[in-house]
């Protein structure tokens, strides 16, 4: 089921960022400014973001087996619009990338699936295991260009829209939630409420905005701040992209295996710490080999494994029937998270003509955060934490 699990999320991820490897191309096909080409590649993210609220309590209520083939064979439909019809102009493609953002809703059925199956003291790492699905971003900036240059603007869309068909039906033959699995009964809207009333909700959410968002924008933006600060072509910005994604997605499980051991708030904190410090290198915009290359790759593998971490704390503290409900509004801060980087990049590169000012604030905000872990955040998971670590020596000694 976990294997399942990140194969749809990955899938899923694939499809949701398939417009911003394109970025560059549709900026020079359609002249659009800075900003508009920032929005374009950010109107997918900040949909799946808020979509994954109400898919991860429906997740909650109905289970994974039946809403991740619903989520796959809905992403389809944009997919096919944008490929064939939807990428002639901005507001064809705004329309395009608005429904594109179902697909950034997988996030929010996976977890609780996932979280079901394992007991708490595995679901770090495990968790982990699944978040490293992301890399589906990978194989769009990997694929997506290459294609449209080979075959034309359809190819990469009606690619997918393929392996989302097949994804949905494979899911709904095999996949299967958790023996057991508490089943909520309570509606919709007091569910919501009664989620918006824990406090690893607010305190995940938080983390995960700067984490999670931090992995999204770059992803969806790196390729144009390449492209743009160094003067790279198209391809190689978007390989240098995957390079990034895919470092991130290998150390999101470890972030997990780690939280499992040392618990999660020791590895966002040093999570938080490299990307502080990458960010303020970055800030100077050194020569990309080597110091702009370390630092970049230095950010991908903290954002990972924090975000890994992160996940790992919302199942150490979180009720078991409202795992998808929390992970649905955790989710959706990350993706939010990632949604108003890009804007701010492209509005100060705009005005300014450098991306520094927009590095700074994220060296600004990533302090924050690591503030916010040192004091509240540890303070609270303290006790659990250490309640988990006894558990796990008691099955040790046993065993």
């Amino acid at each position: 089921m976990l294997a399942l699990a990140t194969m749809g999320f990955a899938v899923n991820f694939w499809a949701w960022a398939l417009l911003s490897p394109l970025g560059p191309r549709f900026k020079d096909g359609l002249d659009l400014s800075s900003f508009e080409q920032s929005l374009l590649v950010a109107v997918p993210v900040v949909v799946g973001s808020l979509g994954r609220i109400p898919v991860g309590a429906l997740t909650d209520r109905f289970g994974g087996r039946v809403v991740f083939p619903i989520v796959s064979a809905a992403t389809i439909v944009p997919v096919l619009y944008l490929g064939l019809a939807g990428h002639s102009s901005l507001a064809a493609l705004l329309v395009g990338g608005f429904f594109l953002g179902v697909g950034g809703t997988a996030f929010a059925v996976g977890v609780p699936l996932v979280n079901a199956w394992f007991p708490p003291e595995r679901r770090g790492l495990a968790i982990g295991v699944f978040g490293a699905g992301m890399g589906g971003t990978a194989v769009s900036a990997l694929t997506t260009v290459r294609l449209v240059d080979a075959r034309g603007t359809a190819a990469p869309f009606l690619i997918t829209a393929a392996v989302l068909a097949v994804y949905a039906v494979v899911a709904a033959l095999l996949l299967r939630d958790a023996p057991g699995r508490t089943v909520p009964t309570e509606p919709l809207a007091r569910r919501l409420a009664a989620t918006a009333r824990l406090g690893i909700t607010w305190q995940a959410s938080a983390l995960y905005a700067v984490a999670f968002g931090g992995y999204v924008a770059f992803s969806v933006y790196l390729p144009t701040y390449l492209k743009t600060g160094y003067g790279l072509s198209q391809a190689d910005a978007a390989n240098r992209m995957a390079g990034f994604v895919l470092l991130a997605v290998a150390m999101r499980p470890i972030g997990g295996w780690l939280s499992d051991r040392m618990g999660p708030t020791r590895v966002l904190a040093g999570s938080l710490e490299v990307v502080v410090a990458g960010a303020v290198v970055q800030s100077f915009t050194p020569a990309l080999a080597p110091v702009g290359t370390l630092a970049f790759l230095a950010m991908a593998a903290a954002l990972g494994a924090g975000s890994g971490a992160t996940f790992a704390l919302v199942a150490l503290r979180t009720p078991a029937n409202q795992v998808g409900s929390v992970t649905g509004v955790v989710g959706a801060a990350g993706g939010l998270g990632g949604f108003l980087p890009p804007l701010v990049m492209g509005s100060l590169y705009g005005k300014f003509g450098s991306y520094a000012i927009g590095l700074v604030l994220l060296a600004v905000v990533a302090a924050a955060a690591l503030a916010y872990i040192l004091t509240g955040v540890r303070a609270a998971a303290t006790d659990r934490e250490r309640e988990l670590g006894g558990r796990r020596e008691h099955r040790t000694t046993a065993a």
